[in-house]
């Protein structure tokens, strides 16, 4: 699917209270929230929990949809691990995470969607290193409000990921897709959820 007139955010919750979220939220006039950790629920930051995160968006005019099912970055069932790490690549094929891609599509042409989950910085998260990737490359436009209210481009955040993991540079033999691809994977391997029996003391446990 192609659709460059298509739109969709993403943000972290992070540590902010709820009045800064929401300022965040208005700067870039969002008009519906697309919950997608797979826990919706804070001990440290209550106001983000479901419920409430759900009562005080709508009592704000914000619409809240729970998608943590289909596009949360803590899979059920073996197959979308590798050796104890969840697999992005495999987590983007399955039928429940397309079908949850396939609502927001439905949803961004009636509302402005942020996709929200906890990590404040999109490198360090799903919503962008799988659900925004898997937008992307249908062509939505997909952008990333930052803590500091600025905002970035998935196709910045790509750059970022290509710097960091050492795959910027021309090749002869690896094509620009393959060494995108490769900077994915290896950037998702540091910071997915790791099952807590066989995690690794490098990876960040995400929601």
């Amino acid at each position: 699917m192609r659709d460059t007139e298509t739109t969709v955010w993403t943000i972290g919750h992070s540590t902010h209270t709820y009045e800064r979220l929401l300022a965040l939220l208005r700067s870039v006039d969002i008009t519906a929230v697309a919950d997608v950790r797979t826990s919706p629920y804070s001990r440290h930051f209550p106001q983000f929990s479901r419920d409430i995160l759900k009562d005080e968006l709508r009592t704000d005019g914000l619409a809240y949809s729970f998608l943590g099912k289909e596009l949360g970055g803590r899979p059920k069932g073996s197959q979308y691990y590798c050796d104890g790490v969840a697999d992005y690549e495999r987590m983007a094929k399955a039928p429940d995470f397309q079908h949850g891609v396939q609502r927001v599509l439905e949803g961004a042409q009636k509302f402005r969607i942020a996709l929200m989950c906890s990590e404040h910085d999109p490198l360090d998260c799903h919503r962008c290193l799988l659900v925004g990737r898997a937008l992307a490359e249908r062509g939505v436009t997909v952008k990333h409000i930052q803590s500091n209210g600025s905002v970035v481009s998935h196709r910045e955040i790509e750059e970022q990921i290509l710097k960091l993991e050492g795959q910027r540079g021309d090749d002869l033999f690896i094509s620009g897709d393959e060494r995108l691809a490769a900077a994915y994977r290896k950037r998702a391997r540091k910071v997915a959820y790791a099952e807590p029996s066989r995690g690794s003391s490098d990876t960040v446990a995400a929601e």
